[in-house]
């Protein structure tokens, strides 16, 4: 055997990134793409995987080490890569047992994929997702033979707050599809093997003439017969079954090392809040989950749920009172009722509510209308509202922070990132804008028409709605004089915006109409007190009456 380097690889990032997982020990046996340590950027994270199977002998790093491309990870005893399978001459008879077919059908070799790329097919592969993991095939465009274009979508996939369209990377036709409507893939993922054509018209006509080569020659490759092909059917309708099961706990944002704890300890990751950077789920948040779920046991009264509350008494039957439609929620509706009880109860929530005047505003802001038609921007009150937030978060630095109360720490953010609550046909997403402060009001009458369409649309990427310090949820459109929204945790305020109103306000000794704009903050009691909440609604109110507070 013989003792090799691991370093870190080319990661598209400048500077050094933080170990955030060590995912091996010394002395562990491991096998390639075995995941050896989790990095993290300001942007991403990042599994690196060994290229090569051995022991571990000495690890060079530690958990919250900064490390470069080229620096050195771990030293491994190599035992090289598992010896592959030879491949079949495709006039070679079949003799192999109905399970090494199916064996050889599962695992794809290198030799394989030689033999595929030298046919002119072309592996069809999951991109970057922007973080996102294991996510929900909800429609496959394609199947064995069809003839696509360029860019053309062959299947849409599913997380719990947007939809991805996957397009073809070239023309040609399906030789063979590897996932079904409800597999969970990842970055790297095979979906589909391509034939390719130099343009799609020719390949159409291949197609016609023959329209069952594609078919042929993956059956050829695959060396199975239908036997064999209906077992491998069911084996990964099995591990799909599986796969559904643990929706959630594999939608969490935690590294292996980690999902392997939870698997020993029996938890759902989507239940453990993550005291990591960016809500990651580390070793220590599955421990003191455990240890929390099983004093809340302890305490819990009988027939009470996790949270030690008496059980909700069961449904009756509404059909016995008329005709009903049940309808099963989809994963919004499920992942925003949980986020929502799971904020409610265990954060004390405070409201404050104020008004803003903002006559003056809307006159400067109406003035601006041909300036905004020509740039091609609806210009509406939401852009001085975040700007104004903006402000107030800048100058009371204590409604921008997270509190880790396992810890005893208030997380200080320094940077300014609003989330804007929107509604879409399929539930409320939170997109992120960042850095608000630094942006003007065209930069953010922009980006907030920008994100609202792709919400709307389900087009926003997860890193579009992380990373959130403050929510807006305006209601303006609707009506309503006030409301009491639920904190966005681990945000600690959120600023509820109902509709403007006149109202006589008595000015130099005579009243006048004024245009008021209803304010409701919601906060965190154990973070914010109540003086702070409201120098907090009363900053925004000011800054809303008169915009020259900006510059001050």
């Amino acid at each position: 055997m013989s003792e090799v380097e691991v370093v870190v690889p080319d990661l598209g990032v400048e500077g050094a990134v933080e170990v955030i997982e060590i995912c091996v020990s010394e002395g562990d046996q491991v096998s390639p793409d075995d995941a050896l340590v989790v990095l993290e950027s300001d942007k991403a994270t990042m599994e690196v995987p060994l290229e090569s199977g051995g022991t571990i002998t000495k690890l060079m790093v530690k958990e919250g080490d900064k490390v470069e491309q080229g620096d050195c990870l771990a030293l491994l005893s190599a035992t090289g890569a598992p010896k592959k399978p030879e491949s079949q001459s495709v006039e070679q008879p079949v003799s192999e047992s109905s399970d090494k077919a199916a064996e050889k059908a599962a695992t794809t070799t290198d030799s394989a994929a030689d033999e595929v790329a030298s046919g002119g097919v072309m592996d069809v592969s999951i991109p970057d997702l922007g973080g996102a993991e294991s996510v929900e095939v909800i429609e496959l465009l394609m199947s064995v033979g069809d003839v696509i274009e360029s860019d053309q979508t062959i299947l849409v996939l599913e997380s719990d707050k947007a939809t991805m369209e996957i397009p073809s990377p070239a023309p040609g036709s399906i030789a063979e599809v590897s996932v079904s409507v409800g597999d969970l893939v990842s970055e790297g993922d095979l979906v589909a093997r391509l034939t390719l054509s130099e343009d799609s018209e020719g390949a159409a006509e291949s197609t016609q003439q023959n329209p069952s080569d594609n078919v042929a020659q993956t059956t050829k490759q695959s060396k199975m017969t239908e036997p064999e092909i209906e077992d491998l059917k069911k084996k990964k309708a099995a591990v799909r079954d599986e796969n559904e099961q643990s929706t959630s706990t594999a939608s969490a944002h935690a590294g292996p090392a980690v999902r392997k704890l939870a698997r020993e300890l029996g938890v759902d990751l989507s239940l453990v809040t993550g005291k990591g950077r960016s809500g990651r789920v580390v070793k220590d948040d599955v421990k003191a989950f455990v240890k929390g779920q099983l004093s809340q046991t302890a305490i819990s009264a009988p027939g009470g749920n996790a949270y030690g509350l008496p059980a909700a008494p069961a449904l009756p039957d509404f059909s016995e009172f008329g005709s009903v439609e049940p309808a099963a929620m989809d994963k919004m509706q499920i992942l925003t009722a949980r986020n929502m009880q799971r904020s409610w109860l265990q954060v004390p929530h405070v409201t404050q509510f104020d008004e803003a005047d903002i006559t003056e505003l809307e006159l400067f802001r109406k003035s601006k209308k041909a300036k905004a038609e020509s740039l091609g921007v609806k210009l509406t009150p939401l852009p001085f509202i975040l700007k104004a937030c903006a402000h107030a978060l800048a100058s009371l630095p204590q409604f921008n922070v997270s509190i880790d109360m396992e810890n005893q720490l208030i997380i200080q953010k320094h940077y300014i990132h609003i989330g804007m609550a929107v509604d879409t046909p399929a539930g409320l997403v939170v997109p992120v804008i960042r850095d608000v402060d630094q942006k003007s009001i065209w930069d953010l009458a922009t980006e907030c028409a920008e994100l609202a369409l792709k919400a709307r649309e389900r087009k926003l990427r997860p890193a579009e709605m992380q990373g959130g310090c403050f929510t807006i949820s305006s209601l303006g459109s609707l009506g309503g004089t006030a409301f009491t929204p639920i904190v966005n945790t681990p945000e600690v305020a959120i600023l509820g915006v109902s509709k403007s109103f006149y109202k006589p306000v008595f000015i130099d000794g005579e009243f006048q109409p004024r245009l008021m704009l209803p304010l409701s903050l919601s906060y965190d009691h154990r973070a914010v007190n109540g003086v702070d909440g409201a120098r907090f609604s009363s900053h925004v109110a000011s800054i809303l009456q008169d915009l020259r507070e900006l510059a001050m």
